[in-house]
């Protein structure tokens, strides 16, 4: 019986090698890649074409590359003043680092809350922990556009300093503006605002994370003499870092490119990248070419932290994989 099982495991394996080669999966896998890339790269080529070859229909690579876009969308940040410009307009270098302040800062304060949350839900028992750990999750499935209009009365009336307060006239003296100060129009409205809508995912991600993590690694740090922060953060964090970086890649990338939440809550001082090409259309004219490299630029720093992060992932799945 026993040749009889490794001929049949051999053949099995042999098999699964040649449906693992079947043609029909790398033509599936090329048409994905295909779908995924290929926006990217038309993006890409039109961001060197000028509005003429982009609406005119000229495919392939057959024209004249030229960087006019990518000046057009750095004109507030070069140090030169391009040739075809009289006048700056687009205000990039503003949008980017507000984009940047809010999807950083978002990001950081969203994975600290939500490892925490998410630790108390899975190690503690309290009253009500199931409830608790369902609602959050059924709080992420509520669209933002239904957040978008009581966020924005909240935001203009319920959280305000009333400018005739010592604060308010203070905050007015020193930062400058006009009336009541509201959260509406300043960075740290867009951020809690992003808080509150990637919090529930982040903790319902790393629950499933720090349920993996045997009960008895706290409890031997715990009789070397750690405290509950020690262990946490010693013990807990280190052993999560696959699942933090994934949490830090879903809520920097949706931080990054959120539009409708930051185009109610934002100004012309704060408002992001998505918000500056939205503003670069308009109903009789439409710069394909500007569209093309600030859409460019923007996704630029969103792969850079995707690939990083990504690092974390594959660098906490494979320790302690091999051992010495």
């Amino acid at each position: 019986m026993l040749p009889e099982r490794q001929d049949n495991s051999g053949k099995w394996a042999e098999k699964m090698q040649t449906e693992r080669q079947h043609p029909a999966f790398y033509a599936l896998l090329a048409a994905l890649v295909f779908m995924a890339v290929g926006p990217v790269c038309l993006m890409f080529i039109n961001s060197f074409k000028l509005d003429v070859d982009i609406i005119g229909g000229t495919s392939g690579m057959l024209f004249l590359p030229t960087i006019q876009n990518y000046e057009t969308a750095l004109c507030d940040i070069l140090w030169y003043e391009p040739d075809h410009m009289e006048f700056c307009s687009l205000k990039f270098g503003g949008a980017f680092i507000n984009s940047l302040i809010i999807a950083l800062i978002s990001t950081g304060l969203t994975l600290i809350i939500g490892c925490m949350a998410a630790y108390a839900l899975v190690r503690f028992r309290f009253m009500g922990r199931d409830t608790v750990s369902l609602t959050t999750l059924m709080v992420r499935m509520v669209p933002p556009a239904v957040l978008l209009v009581p966020v924005f009365g909240l935001w203009n009336n319920e959280f305000c300093i009333d400018r005739s307060t010592m604060i308010g006239e203070w905050i007015r003296e020193m930062f400058g503006g006009r009336g009541d100060v509201c959260l509406a129009g300043t960075h740290s409205g867009i951020i809690l605002v992003y808080i509150a809508m990637n919090l529930p995912f982040v903790i319902w991600i790393l629950q499933s994370f720090i349920v993996q993590i045997p009960r008895s690694l706290e409890e031997a740090a715990r009789v070397d003499g750690a405290g509950p922060f020690q262990v946490f953060f010693k013990i807990v964090l280190p052993l999560i870092k696959p699942g933090l970086a994934a949490a830090a890649i879903f809520t920097f990338r949706i931080a990054w490119n959120e539009y409708l939440l930051a185009s109610a809550l934002s100004d012309r001082n704060t408002k992001t990248v998505p918000i500056l090409i939205v503003n670069n259309m308009s109903e009789f004219n439409v710069e394909w070419g500007v569209i093309m490299a600030t859409g460019m630029l923007l996704a630029i720093p969103s792969i850079i932290f995707t690939l990083f992060a990504s690092r974390q992932i594959i660098t906490g799945m494979t320790a302690g994989a091999v051992k010495g």
